[in-house]
């Protein structure tokens, strides 16, 4: 093999391979991998990956569910040189050949009953399940031996999440990858002696990068499940089994909600994790009550910078429950105004980051890049507070702030007012064409229980200012979100424009 650095994705697996051979590494279902194991899968699956004419740079797209194989296929592209392209697994029709498209990926690792869904066009390998699966082939495939990738080689398309335009793929290294995990490691206190679940997407990358990576590098024992069930996750937790969870609001909000959250033992969790989009203050404050032995971390950033940015730990919560924390090791952050001119701390601006940990850019797409890089800074397009000890706050996305009569009011606290109310299980906040408003403040409710819209304007309007206040209320049975919890208001918005 050629001699090379290692600061690699898959570099990380076999730097603990070598240190706790034996140890497990991944649990999935009925099996299991030690970390020597895995480590030689991941080898052999790479050779079979170039055995089907692959070059290094080629793009894989991955559009599977959970799984070993899922992990195994990830690392053997990164092990040979190959951009891995992770694929919601929920996407059909022409979002999923968009992306397939855009990225220009010539092999698409699939399961068997994803493949149909694919252009018919589609060059395929299932990933398992299926005769010929990659997993099937790792019994007797020969391992990989070849060149390592270079750090700065790309390894993923992170594709954004789409909520305000069409996605676009960050370029990642294996550099600002590596960088991502320890900053990682060292802001959410990972150790080999916790007890992972992994039960959120694996194409997502706050799952893999912040979590299941990250913890592979430090040698812990990861236990991936399907999806994030409440029933198995209470019972790895009451067995023993489990002490760390990552999971969106949305997910916290689902566990909070059920029957016998107020009666399983869940003195086991140790550390809870959430992020990819902002917990209301009032279910993170029902969570600490019901839970008081639990650690919280908040988790905040955005694929393009890996995806970790800020971390608020769990003695940093006390008087800032709304605050995302401080930037993480290796990211440097600044409030901007629309001149790129820092604002003064608890003003309001846009967030801009400069990191290792930050993408290359969008592919394909240079006038992108150009507008979200610019003067050696990276901006967010989140609209974001920092106080006078380096601790940010997330307003609001900055195309979700709403004008209403000229004034800006952000989404973020008018959520947080319903969520006060018992009868909101769930909240959006959006601005709506409106004659004399510009943009009317419009809640869009989940209730559980009967409410009215005239009850909950009144509600919001002994928490808030009255221009904040909700014009109109519309009830729905659901609110429209992206796998990794993300509400879609660019949905809501065409779905109740005119109303």
């Amino acid at each position: 093999m050629t001699p090379g650095h290692g600061s690699t994705v898959d570099g990380v697996l076999r730097r603990s391979a070598r240190r706790t051979p034996a140890r497990v590494a991944v649990e999935y279902r009925d099996r299991t991998w030690t970390y020597d194991e895995l480590d030689t899968a991941v080898s052999r699956a790479a050779g079979v990956l170039l055995g089907q004419g692959l070059s290094p740079g080629d793009r894989v797209a991955a559009y599977g569910h959970n799984s070993d194989a899922y992990l195994i296929a990830f690392l053997a592209c990164a092990r040979a040189g190959l951009v891995h392209v992770p694929v919601n697994q929920n996407l059909t029709g022409d979002d999923l050949a968009y992306l397939v498209g855009q990225s220009g990926s010539t092999l698409v690792l699939t399961d068997p009953d994803l493949a149909a869904r694919l252009p018919g066009a589609t060059r395929t390998l299932p990933l398992r399940d299926a005769d010929g699966s990659l997993l099937a082939r790792l019994a007797t495939a020969p391992a990989y031996d070849g060149p390592e990738p270079g750090a700065e080689d790309l390894v993923q398309l992170l594709y954004t999440s789409g909520t305000t335009a069409l996605p676009k793929g960050a370029m990642m290294t294996h550099r600002a990858l590596v960088h991502e995990y320890l900053s990682a490691i060292t802001a959410l206190d990972l150790r080999a002696g916790d007890r992972p679940v992994h039960a959120l997407p694996l194409y997502h990358s706050a799952q893999t990068h912040v979590f299941l990576l990250p913890y592979l590098a430090v040698g812990a024992t990861n236990i991936v499940l399907d999806a994030p069930d409440g029933d198995r996750l209470f019972d790895l937790i009451e067995a023993g089994r489990v002490d760390s969870l990552f999971a969106p609001p949305t997910v916290w909000i689902g566990l909070a909600n059920r029957a016998d959250f107020a009666t399983r033992d869940l003195t086991g969790l140790r550390k809870a994790y959430y992020g990819a989009s902002i917990m209301p203050v009032p279910v993170l404050e029902r969570l600490r009550a019901r839970l008081p032995h639990l650690a919280f971390y908040n988790c905040f950033g955005q694929s393009e910078i890996g995806p970790l940015a800020t971390v608020l730990g769990p003695d940093e919560h006390e008087g800032r429950m709304d605050s995302c924390g401080r930037p993480v090791l290796f990211v440097d952050a600044r409030v901007v105004d629309e001149d790129g001119k820092d604002v003064p701390d608890g003003t309001p601006g846009e967030v801009v980051y400069r990191s290792p940990q930050l993408c290359e850019g969008y592919w394909d797409k240079p006038e992108e890049t150009g507008a979200a890089f610019r003067d050696g800074w990276f901006h967010s397009g989140d609209l974001a507070v920092r106080d006078a000890d380096g601790y940010y706050t997330i307003v609001d996305r900055v195309k979700d702030v709403i004008n209403s009569g000229g004034v800006l009011v952000a989404s973020r606290q008018v959520e947080d007012a319903l969520y006060t109310h018992d009868a909101v299980a769930e909240a959006a906040v959006i601005g709506l064409p409106d004659e004399r408003w510009i943009e009317a403040v419009t809640a869009v409710v989940v209730p559980r229980g009967e409410v009215s819209e005239e009850e909950l304007i009144a509600h919001a309007r002994e928490k808030l200012t009255a221009f904040k206040a909700p014009k109109r209320v519309r009830f729905v049975d659901a609110l429209p979100r992206n796998a990794s919890g993300k509400i879609l208001k660019r949905e809501l918005r065409d779905r109740f424009a005119g109303s």
